[in-house]
């Protein structure tokens, strides 16, 4: 999907508890930075386009769907590329969408970081304050780009080769039938999914980190190091993510239904609104918990997108650091 919380320093009354230090905004080779990126993150999709795949199939399935059922029928009927239809058209969007969401996430982290140190909020406040509303900044930013890379590429993992040769024509199709605002189609439900998702996603991170930094204080305190560093990133995307998914799948599911499904009236096709999209989802069965298809995959694709991202990203950021004269 995807990012970092700023890592402070934070004393506790009786010891200290090590936190990694933090590469900011203003310590960063801007150019490095955003090249290393794309190619880092680039990467980090690749491996994990086949589980968003699966996730959409199953969120726009008309009845409950395994996972391992569709794996099976995307293995038989499409082979391989089956689990990676419209991946070329995600990949080309993620790069610019990747980068906003960089700029705004370490700009807002950095300039709201200050401004509560300022007002004199505890170290644990100032983490969650300036890590969610850097995660909600930085989700509205490349969402901008973001939504009609989804439209089209979740089309295609969805009706695929009965509808679109490719992503230039499921472009261009799109543009034709709907005009511009078919390509932000969802984009209330976007904001409304991925901004407090992140903003969730990055408070809950900052404080899970915080609390397992915690446990390793002791009379005399704990040094710090890289694979120690590692493991609690890691340990605290994870966390972050399962609280994330929880709260937002509703709206992700009616997102991507609305997105990629069309109504029927008269003989015309045209798009969903909200309330014919939730009532479709509850005649199908299942009540509200028809909202939670795809949770599966969705925890799944969100803790190892975070835990592969945050610490790529922690890699890249010190990668991409100005050196000191």
């Amino acid at each position: 999907m995807s990012a970092l919380m700023s890592e402070k320093r934070a004393r506790s009354t009786s010891s200290q508890v090590y936190m990694s230090k933090e590469v900011d905004w203003q310590m960063l080779d801007k150019s490095r930075f955003f090249f290393l990126g794309a190619a880092l993150f680039s990467g980090v999709s690749t491996a994990l386009y086949p589980i968003v795949v699966l996730k959409t199939r199953q969120q726009v399935s008309p009845t409950r769907v395994s996972c391992a059922n569709i794996s099976l029928a995307i293995a038989r009927l499409e082979g391989l590329k089956g689990f990676y239809k419209g991946f070329g058209t995600s990949l080309l969007g993620t790069i610019p969408a990747r980068a906003l969401y960089m700029t705004a996430l370490e700009i807002t982290k950095s300039s709201v970081g200050q401004a509560t140190v300022r007002l004199g909020l505890s170290d644990t406040t100032s983490m969650a304050v300036s890590n969610g509303a850097a995660g909600l900044a930085s989700a509205v930013a490349a969402q901008v780009v973001w939504t009609p890379i989804d439209v089209v590429s979740q089309r295609l993992m969805v009706q695929g080769d009965l509808s679109y040769a490719n992503g230039f024509d499921a472009f261009r199709k799109i543009l034709y039938s709907d005009g511009p605002r078919g390509f932000y189609r969802g984009f209330g439900l976007s904001i409304l999914t991925y901004a407090p998702s992140n903003a969730v996603w990055w408070a809950s991170y900052s404080l899970s980190q915080k609390k397992i930094w915690s446990r390793f204080k002791g009379p005399h305190g704990h040094k710090e190091d890289a694979r120690g560093s590692v493991a609690v990133q890691a340990l605290s995307a994870a966390t972050a993510s399962g609280c994330s998914a929880l709260i937002t799948m509703p709206v992700d599911t009616i997102k991507t239904r609305l997105q990629v499904l069309d109504a029927e009236e008269n003989g015309r096709r045209r798009a969903m609104t909200v309330m014919q999209t939730v009532k479709s989802l509850m005649r199908e069965g299942g009540g509200f918990g028809a909202c939670y298809r795809g949770l599966g995959p969705r925890w799944v694709s969100m803790s190892m997108s975070a835990t592969t991202m945050i610490t790529t990203y922690e890699f890249l950021k010190r990668l991409s650091t100005k050196k000191q004269r």
